[in-house]
């Protein structure tokens, strides 16, 4: 019983940890939380579901083209919302993206309804047991495609001209634009890269829990995550998800139901009151 809400636990994690990246990833880039990471979450497992099931596209192409597409509107909310807020303080620019997160809730309702969907999914429905311990097939792969996608990235970052320049531009964008890197550039791909994790995890998510336009608010816990893992760590955001998932399903066992829902935030104001910069966060300083 244990182990399986564990297992359960660590394919929810991941999940959590993938969302959390997309809020790690735009803030190591711009310095800003982008509260509408959950929704864009949403709008990947909606778009995945229509062409699935009203086009009847191939599940494997359907999730290449959802990866497209949520990329391209990553690129286009930052084109249209978020650049012109450069010079204006960081606060006005998280009010617009929870702004954001309120308008695609509302056209996700309007156009996909507000009622729960079926998503439909690739993966065998029987039971696997390992070691006498019976798993569903879906949390096996989740966890295997979040490893996947993490050491993709990693790879991406690490050995790509594109991914060092977005390193680059997100320690030092002046000194990046001297050395002829579009900074503006580098911000738009970091949000399509942004809403293509975040597309992923709906993908992933919307098997194992539900398809409705309120589903975005998943985000709410994996904002903990990246707090816990340290919001300038990619790998904290995985690890911080992992921390989340699993000690929420053991705290729905042994504490009362209410708890589990708050339970998240208990442990990210444990992990502040401890480290404020996170598990694998790094302390720094600006000076003026």
């Amino acid at each position: 019983m244990i182990v399986q809400q564990i297992i359960s636990g660590l394919a929810l994690g991941c999940v959590y940890g993938l969302i959390a990246l997309g809020f790690v990833l735009i803030f190591k880039a711009t310095e800003v939380i982008n509260f509408a990471q959950g929704e864009m979450m949403m709008i990947g497992a909606f778009v995945a579901y229509t062409l699935i099931t009203m086009l009847h596209v191939p599940f494997v192409l359907a999730f290449l083209l959802t990866l497209i597409i949520c990329g391209c509107l990553g690129i286009i909310l930052e084109r249209v919302l978020i650049r012109p807020l450069v010079k204006e303080s960081v606060v006005s620019i998280i009010m617009v993206t929870i702004g954001l997160s309120i308008t695609l809730r509302a056209f996700a309702g309007m156009i996909w309804s507000y009622d729960t969907l079926d998503f439909p999914h690739p993966f065998p429905e029987t039971p696997v047991q390992i070691g006498g311990v019976v798993m569903a097939p879906i949390y096996i792969w989740v966890i295997l495609i979040t490893v996947g996608l993490v050491l993709l990235l990693y790879l991406f970052f690490k050995f790509t001209t594109v991914g060092i320049s977005l390193q680059a531009s997100a320690q030092n964008p002046l000194a990046s634009l001297l050395m002829g890197i579009s900074v503006k550039r580098v911000y738009a791909m970091t949000w399509a890269i942004s809403g293509m994790v975040g597309a992923v995890a709906g993908i992933i998510v919307a098997p194992i829990s539900f398809l409705n336009c309120n589903m975005g608010y998943l985000g709410l816990k994996a904002f903990p995550a990246a707090v816990i893992g340290g919001f300038n760590s990619i790998p904290g955001a995985i690890v911080g998800g992992v921390i989340i998932g699993i000690s929420e399903n053991l705290a729905g066992i042994y504490l009362p139901l209410w708890f589990k829902d708050i339970f998240a935030y208990v442990i990210m104001l444990l992990v502040l009151m401890i480290r404020p910069e996170g598990i694998f966060g790094t302390h720094e300083q600006k000076k003026v």
